[in-house]
């Protein structure tokens, strides 16, 4: 009963006090319709896309040389970067700098805090986040909708370009240091060559397999032929009444010529065991250098054309279009939240001052 007789004081005090109440919520309501006529209006434009794997831009999977298969979208790393890069200073500047926001937004550029208004403008109406399915969203308010789709997709445009230089700074460094490499392994593959080229000259040493066995085969040949000359000589010289001269001096003749060939035949052969393990190194050498460097220049290619070449660094789900509705300010909600506040904080002041009315405030901080 208690409680029931207090609940219906309150509801008399509040019809007691019903046009004050009345007024200042009406008051309240017009002001904040009026207020919320005056706030500028802003629409704002969304691009969506995932960011790309930088697969894309390797060349063993472009040019199908690895065994494992290629990723088209990126993993949570490369999501952390476009939106690292999404939020970098170089954007920012980039969006002030293409869209003379300084004027835009009516900031002194004269000004020495003018840099820091600009940013922190922007900062207000420029938003990136992860969505629930692992896209970026990105979205860009303005009170023109066409400079805010544009913004969008400038944004959009300038993250792709700035991720893809991150990739083809990495890979410009890759072919400095195979520039570098194949350079070291031309020169030394021309030393190989040169050394190579005089050890062959001065042993002779052409084919190491080939020759070696040949120049054994005509030595042994030889000396097979100049052992039966000897032999038939010893056989003439013994019968010398019946051979006529002539004969025994042409088969001297041969066998000096024969000594000769397979004294020639030896230092050859002696020449060529000398030389041919210098050779076949040198030759070992020279082959690794050139395959090698072939393999290098290869690698090369492959690198310089996927530099040279385009690769996505995200993929654009949803262009930035040119929004017809504003986002914001939400007039109806403004007006009805104001009203209602400006409804309960007048209940709880004519509560206050009905209640407490009749108190001496003076003695009551004297008192204290």
């Amino acid at each position: 009963m208690e409680q029931k007789d207090n609940l219906i004081e309150v509801l008399k005090t509040i019809f007691r006090w019903k046009w004050p109440i009345i007024i200042t919520t009406g008051v309240a309501a017009v002001g904040s319709v009026i207020i919320s006529l005056v706030i500028p209006v802003y629409y704002e434009s969304t691009a969506i896309f995932y960011a790309a794997s930088p697969d894309l831009a390797m060349p063993e999977r472009i040019f199908g040389t690895s065994s494992e298969a290629m990723e088209y979208y990126g993993e949570d790393e490369d999501i952390d970067r476009i939106m690292t890069i999404a939020k970098s200073s170089e954007l920012a500047e980039f969006l002030i700098r293409e869209f003379k926001l300084y004027e835009h937004y009516d900031i002194d550029t004269s000004h020495i805090k003018a840099p820091y208004r600009v940013r922190e403008k922007l900062d207000d109406l420029y938003e990136v986040k992860k969505t629930k399915y692992d896209a970026i969203e990105l979205s860009i308010e303005d009170q023109d909708p066409k400079i805010a789709a544009a913004m969008a997709n400038a944004a959009r445009q300038k993250i792709d370009e700035l991720a893809q230089r991150l990739v083809k700074g990495s890979q410009e460094q890759v072919i400095k240091t195979y520039e570098t490499n194949i350079l070291e392994q031309s020169r030394m593959l021309n030393i190989l060559n040169d050394s190579l080229e005089y050890v062959r000259g001065n042993y002779g040493v052409y084919n190491t397999v080939t020759q070696s066995e040949v120049l054994a085969t005509l030595a042994a040949k030889a000396e097979a032929r100049l052992a039966n000359e000897e032999a038939r000589l010893n056989s003439l010289q013994t019968v010398s009444r019946n051979v006529p001269a002539d004969t025994i001096m042409y088969t001297k003749a041969r066998i000096s010529a024969l000594k000769k060939e397979v004294a020639n035949l030896n230092g050859k052969l002696r020449l060529f065991n000398k030389g041919m393990a210098l050779a076949d190194l040198l030759a070992q050498l020279h082959d690794e250098a050139s395959e090698q460097l072939s393999e290098d220049q290869e690698r090369y290619k492959q690198i310089k054309t996927a530099y040279l070449s385009y690769f996505p660094a995200i993929h654009l789900v949803e262009e930035a279009a040119v929004p017809i509705i504003k986002s914001r300010p939400k007039r109806m909600i403004i007006v009805l939240a104001a009203t209602f506040i400006a409804f309960l904080m007048s209940i709880v002041s004519v509560l206050f001052l009905d209640t407490y009315s009749n108190v001496k405030w003076k003695e009551v901080f004297n008192a204290e």
